[in-house]
């Protein structure tokens, strides 16, 4: 499964529980469009380094790096560098 595939599985399954209407596209905005709270950043985060290993600093979890599909999956391709 490619890396955008398996972000936007996480997000609809655990934010959007299956229904992929409210996500349009992968530049919407995750917190202004209220699919993520800051509940949810932390179970992004937790998802990212759980499952694919990543460890991330507190200064990295900025709105550039977790608040959209496309933010999360060039965040995850530099990580992993």
């Amino acid at each position: 499964m490619e890396l955008r595939d398996q972000i936007h599985g996480f997000v609809v399954e655990n934010f959007l529980f299956g229904d992929l209407d409210p996500l349009r596209d992968d530049e919407m905005s995750l917190l202004d469009n209220g699919i993520m709270d800051s509940v949810g950043v932390m179970e992004l985060v937790a998802f990212l380094e759980q499952d694919m290993g990543l460890s991330i600093d507190d200064s990295e979890l900025v709105p550039e790096n977790l608040d959209s599909i496309r933010n999360l999956v060039g965040f995850v391709t530099r990580k992993r560098g």
